[in-house]
């Protein structure tokens, strides 16, 4: 390949419910393959936030990777960010000649990717968050629901997530000309998505055996680390899951055994959204090859590289 030349060839989009076994995998591919992986999870563009978010670094060795701790914790991440950094990620790694592979379980993430969305970056509206101040989180659902359709229940998770969500809905209705969250751009026909299958009994399993483990490595430790360094209790809540039943936690909303049971309820939950999210890109057109979460990895490697050049 000359230089400057850029590379346009077929790519692997590897994806799953939790642990599922996917980092894994596709650290595998990567290596066998050249690649370099370029992350599609919501959680794990944020520095410090290790263990919660399962970023399980070691697993890839010499391999590259790239939107992982590129943020500060305490930040909120957003979608048109991951599609601007991800898109550029993607482009600098054909460009050095090597082979981009996504690796993640963020559905908006994926799909926004895949189909070539392109967002407006959304400014901050302070009118509007004051006539929105001091609303229910029913009350904002209520108005986001007469906006648009509500797919899921992201945007409404916390009431901040809610006042964002109609702030961005506010600026495409003022602003017309630009594209909407529902309107697809062109389709990236080199991606090749590919899903790790894994039935519900092994999922369970091996999310209530990885929560553990991740108590055990210092999970707790590392939310009171992130509260010690100035973090509000209210930000970390807003990453869901780990971050949130673990601080409520240690601001003393729960005991440690309510903490535990809620939380491994709610990853289970979680896990359950994701296989939602991924049948509904299925219905909505997008194919997505389904390989076993127990195949051997040169096994998949191999299958992978089938699927690439067929």
């Amino acid at each position: 390949m000359e230089k400057g030349e850029c590379i346009d060839s077929r790519y692997p989009v590897i994806t799953g419910p939790t642990a599922s076994g996917k980092t894994g995998l596709a650290v595998a591919v990567a290596s066998a393959l050249g690649g370099e992986i370029v992350s599609a999870d919501s959680r794990q563009v944020y520095s410090g936030m290790d263990l919660g978010t399962g970023k399980d670094l070691e697993e890839y060795g010499s391999v590259p990777y790239h939107l992982i701790d590129i943020a500060p914790a305490g930040y909120k991440y957003n979608l048109y960010e991951y599609l601007r950094d991800a898109r550029s990620a993607i482009a600098d790694i054909r460009c050095r000649g090597a082979l981009p592979v996504i690796c993640g379980g963020t559905g908006m993430y994926l799909e926004s990717l895949v189909r070539g969305m392109k967002l407006p970056e959304v400014p901050e509206n302070p009118t509007l968050r004051a006539e929105l101040e001091g609303k229910t989180l029913e009350e904002l659902t209520a108005i986001l629901a007469s906006m648009k359709a509500l797919h899921n229940t992201t945007d409404v998770d916390t009431a901040k997530r809610a006042v964002r969500a109609i702030e961005i809905q506010t600026y495409y209705a003022e602003h017309p000309e630009v594209q909407t969250d529902t309107t697809p751009g062109e389709p990236d026909s080199n991606a090749v998505i590919i899903g790790v299958d894994i039935d519900r009994e092994h999922r369970r399993l091996r999310i209530s055996q990885r929560l553990r483990s991740r108590i055990d490595s210092g999970m707790i430790e590392e939310v009171k680390r992130l509260l010690d360094s100035g973090i509000p209790a209210e930000n970390l809540i807003y990453y869901g899951l780990e971050y949130k039943f673990v601080t409520l936690y240690l601001t003393g909303a729960m005991s440690r055994e309510e903490m535990v049971s809620a939380l491994e309820i709610a990853i289970h939950q979680f896990a359950k959204r994701q296989m939602t999210w991924f049948r509904g890109m299925e219905r909505r057109g997008i194919h997505i090859h389904w390989l076993p979460y127990d195949m051997p990895r040169n096994e998949f490697v191999d299958a992978v590289k089938l699927l690439l050049v067929q």
